[in-house]
C-alpha cells in the first residue's frame, strides 16, 4: 500500500541544541534504514520549509502508524497521510 505523507517538523525554539541533534541524527539514521528496505520509497524537502513529502510503501495502515509513531521527531511533527492507489491511466508498471 502507498501513502502520500507530509510532515511538517516544529521542534520548540528553546529545546536544548544538544538534544535536538541528537533527534536530528537518530531520525536521519532510521529514515535511511526504512529507505534501504523500500517502505520509505521516496522523500523530497519542501523548500524554505522544515517538512517534507514521503511516499510509503507499505503492508497496512497498522505498519505506516507504527513506522511514524517510531520517528524520533515523531512528537515534534504535523503529518498528514494520504493513501494512493494506481492510477488506472498510468503506463508505468511500478507504482503499485
Amino acid at each position: 500500500m502507498l501513502y502520500h505523507v507530509r510532515m511538517d517538523v516544529l521542534i520548540p525554539a528553546d529545546m536544548d541544541a544538544d538534544k535536538v541533534n541528537e533527534l536530528k541524527a537518530t531520525e536521519k539514521a532510521l529514515s535511511q534504514k526504512l529507505q534501504e528496505q523500500g517502505k520509505w520509497r521516496h522523500i523530497w524537502r519542501l523548500a524554505g520549509e522544515y517538512s517534507n513529502f514521503s511516499i510509503f510503501d507499505v503492508d497496512s495502515n497498522e505498519e505506516l502508524h507504527d513506522i511514524m509513531m517510531s520517528l524520533p521527531l515523531y512528537p515534534y511533527m504535523k503529518v498528514e497521510v494520504t493513501p494512493l492507489l494506481r492510477h488506472p491511466s498510468s503506463v508505468r508498471d511500478d507504482d503499485s
